[in-house]
């Protein structure tokens, strides 16, 4: 009973903060310096203000406001019409045509966004109104980008690898790797759909595509240059080891600069909003790591993860069986909470778990990752649902039917994460000098 109290106190303290609009982060400080008050004896001040000054200087967070930066960047640029203009070519003639440019567009702008929201923008402001005038189906056109831009937090750089390696002190750099391929499983299972759905469906009967001699194609195929350049420079250089995840994000941001600047994208007002913008996303994710810190410490004194940890251990499961538990634990959270919250609101309790029960940190991160996507086209609160009705001004319901085939998919690839682990763990552990 004496464990029972804590967690009842925390959890009634964080939905009533949340419940009335407080911010998350500061709801999670809340929650801490109660839990702090009421449960220890040692000052929750002190404490409080040693804890986020350590959360908020470690250096591998540095690599977080400079990749939000270099994704804004690319936004104000004409990325999106260049990507179009040289995938579409390539695409015409596959099964389901020029759907697969959702899913393709958002693979190579996730490899230089890390946002899943910048990523469905860019990319939707391209393809959306293109496949409409081809008369693609409406449902399939909001259904594979709303699914398809949740790559954009696996595929590295993403921000959310970075939050989870910074929560649990892992290697951003090795996790970036570990996203790699299953990122592009997870691709290739949607342009999969794709494929068999324009084969089955009996509405699907899109404009055909003039066709190309493979010249055209190439020709159009240098649009595509300046952002492969990009993703060359920015993982490669972390691949190869001459770079960490900070310095790799510093060389995205001035490639970003220079990329806007030739396209004559780089006005002061651009540039200006793009500042703004990033500093807006990285304070507020500052601010939730914070928060998350300080709940930590608050939980680690009351000993809650450890009384958890004990308990979930006496329960006895498999490890399949503990996944099985945090998979549907993970998608109840995710329909309430953004991802980052996520990951940060529940480590300080699953991590102990996941360590008890032999788990790999880095393959756990992936798994985590895909459940969190999962959350992003899930219903109250799924963020890219909110974009894509302020996009196409769809009701929310709709939205999410469209997208639900999407959400299958993904549970689709966590028993494949489960079943073949060396999809997350093959590349880390062969890449060369990974600092």
């Amino acid at each position: 009973m004496e464990t029972f109290a804590p967690i009842v106190l925390f959890l009634f303290v964080l939905f009533l903060l949340l419940g009335t609009g407080v911010w998350v982060g500061l709801a999670l400080l809340g929650v801490a310096f109660v839990g702090m008050e009421l449960f220890t004896s040692r000052p929750a001040g002190d404490a409080m203000m040693t804890v986020i000054w350590a959360s908020s200087s470690s250096w591998t967070l540095t690599a977080l406001p400079l990749f939000i930066w270099m994704g804004e960047i690319l936004y104000r640029t004409r990325l999106s019409e260049d990507m179009f203009r040289g995938l579409s070519p390539w695409m015409a003639r596959l099964p389901g045509g020029l759907l697969h440019t959702n899913v393709v567009g958002c693979t190579v702008f996730a490899a230089v966004s890390g946002s899943s929201a910048a990523t469905l923008t860019t990319v939707g402001k391209m393809s959306v109104p293109e496949l409409r005038k081809r008369n693609y189906p409406e449902k399939m056109v909001i259904g594979t980008l709303a699914g398809a831009a949740t790559l954009g937090l696996m595929i590295p750089p993403s921000l959310t690898l970075i939050v989870y390696g910074v929560t649990v002190n892992e290697s951003i750099t090795k996790l970036f790797m570990a996203g790699i391929l299953p990122g592009l499983v997870l691709a290739a299972l949607f342009m999969g759909y794709i494929a068999i759905y324009s084969k089955l469906a009996r509405d699907y009967e899109p404009t055909p595509e003039p066709r190309m001699t493979f010249a055209e194609k190439l020709a159009n195929s240098r649009f595509l240059a300046p952002v492969m350049l990009l993703i060359i420079a920015v993982i490669g250089s972390m691949y190869l080891g001459y770079a960490t995840a900070t310095e790799a994000a510093a060389i995205g941001v001035i490639g970003a600069l220079v990329l806007a600047a030739s396209q004559g994208s780089l006005t002061p007002r651009a540039f200006g909003e793009s500042l703004m913008g990033a500093t807006r996303t990285s304070a507020m994710v500052a601010l939730i790591l914070a928060g998350a810190a300080f709940l930590s410490l608050s939980m680690g004194f009351t000993g809650l993860p450890r009384a958890l940890a004990t308990f979930i251990g006496s329960l006895e499961l498999s490890r399949f069986e503990l996944l099985m538990a945090l998979l549907v634990f993970y998608i109840i959270i995710g329909c309430f909470l953004d991802g980052i919250s996520s990951v940060v609101l529940t480590m300080a309790v699953v991590e102990p778990m996941v360590r008890a029960a032999g788990i790999d940190l880095l393959w756990f991160g992936i798994f985590i990752v895909v459940v969190v996507e999962m959350a992003q086209i899930t219903p109250p609160i799924g963020f890219n649902l909110f974009v894509l009705q302020g996009m196409t001004r769809h009701e929310m319901t709709y939205i999410a039917r469209a997208a639900l085939p999407m959400f299958a998919i993904m549970v689709v690839m966590v028993f494949l994460l489960i079943s073949m682990p060396e999809l997350a763990t093959w590349l880390p552990e062969n890449a060369r000098s990974i600092p």
